[in-house]
């Protein structure tokens, strides 16, 4: 992807001077921004490692697969906590040993998990590993404090594309991975890929002593103020915590219809399903262009209007594999548009982008937990069609509350 390799040399040239990495930085450009594809793709699937895995885990605790769907929601709360109190650290510190830390405290989580005897332990430590692994937003602010203006969208679409990569591989190779070894090992296995990429990238990052002042969690404290005085930073929380709730309740509640009665589908072919989430990296690129050419507002409701309709597609869905064929399809695009206009926007209304993108992806991460959460007991009482209506649920509150205030 071309705008990827632009934004390191002007990243490089951009940095001061005194950097210790800028000259190594400069030199070998593709294989810094390779480790930051990786590491954004293994730490962001950490988060959904646990969903193809349900009917396994369930299986092995001897329970129905709808009876545990709560350690999804578990991982994305955790994921929210994470950025709440670690994110706006990077406005702060030296991103070096935060990095590294945090991918240390993830592997070890992972192990954890790993090893859980039963259902609580297990969900603590995917509470905990999901907390940990908020690399990706660390880095993100990074990438665009140091973008040309007119380029900006489209190079959070490069990191973007990273991430719903990460997100695909957790859902296909884990659900592969623990129809063949079992679901302990798919843990184990994330967790010895989290350290190898988490320290290398930490070792490539530059060594930026930082000038923040006060209390290291101030960052939290100012998150109220942040969204009260920045419209568009709050227009782009609300209107993607809606996308996101929606396509969580969607996509965490899948592999419970696929290998129940309807589909009988085994875990690793229902894990092949999520192939159809390569669309939002294919769209990713485009969508930054669009972005960059038209707006984010522009894009958002182009973006609202196809993950609309793709809900009565996955309603549909549950007694016809064409629907849910288009309708994945249309929601992986809706949502990877949404997620790069509104991030484009959240990081670009203040002057403390780490800061505004914990206040955005945390929104987002409460949303989707929040319907993923509510998907699960909706599942078992109403069926597909009740996950259905969480969605759409979802989608109608994210964007009237961005209509109430201007």
């Amino acid at each position: 992807m071309p705008p990827t390799n632009q934004l390191v040399i002007e990243a490089s040239t951009a940095g001061s001077a005194t950097e210790p990495c800028s000259g190594s930085r400069r030199r070998s450009p593709d294989l810094f921004l390779a480790l930051i594809a990786l590491c954004t793709a293994v730490t962001a699937g950490n988060i959904y490692l646990a969903a193809p895995l349900l009917p396994l885990i369930a299986h092995d605790v001897g329970s129905a697969p709808s009876a545990v769907a709560w350690i999804a929601s578990v991982a994305q709360f955790g994921y929210a906590t994470g950025l709440l109190f670690f994110a706006p650290l990077g406005d702060r510190v030296n991103r070096r040993p935060l990095v590294a830390a945090l991918s240390v405290a993830t592997t070890a989580a992972l192990l954890v998990a790993a090893a859980a005897p039963g259902t609580g332990a297990l969900a603590a430590a995917v509470f905990v590993a999901s907390a940990t692994t908020v690399v990706p937003q660390l880095l993100v602010p990074l990438v665009v404090e140091r973008a040309p203006a007119d380029r900006r969208a489209r190079h959070v679409a490069a990191v973007i594309a990273g991430l719903f990569t990460g997100i695909v591989a957790a859902r296909v190779l884990g659900g592969l991975a623990g129809g063949a070894f079992g679901w302990r090992w798919v843990f184990a296995g994330a967790s010895a890929l989290t350290l190898v990429l988490g320290l290398a990238t930490a070792l490539a990052l530059p060594s930026e002593p930082r000038r923040g002042t006060g209390p290291l969690l101030s960052g939290v404290a100012a998150l109220p103020a942040l969204l009260r005085h920045s419209p568009g930073l709050w227009r782009a929380c609300a209107r993607q915590a809606g996308m996101f709730g929606a396509w969580s309740a969607l996509w965490t509640s899948l592999t419970l219809l696929l290998t129940g009665p309807a589909y009988d589908l085994s875990t690793a072919a229902a894990g092949l399903f999520g192939l159809f989430g390569l669309t939002a990296g294919a769209v990713a690129p485009l969508a930054g262009g669009l972005v960059d050419r038209f707006g984010a507002a522009r894009v958002v409701r182009t973006a609202y209007v196809l993950a609309a309709v793709s809900v009565p597609l996955f309603w549909l869905g549950g007694r016809t594999m064409a629907a849910l064929f288009v309708a994945a399809v249309a929601l992986h695009a809706a949502l990877a548009a949404s997620q790069i206009a509104n991030q484009t926007l959240a990081l670009t209304t203040t002057s403390t982008p780490a800061t505004a993108n914990t206040a955005y992806v945390v929104s987002g991460f409460a949303g989707a937990a929040l319907a993923s959460s509510v998907a699960g007991p909706a599942f078992a009482h109403w069926g597909w069609s009740g996950v259905c209506a969480v969605a759409a649920v979802w989608l109608v509150l994210g964007w009237t509350a961005t209509a109430v205030r201007r």
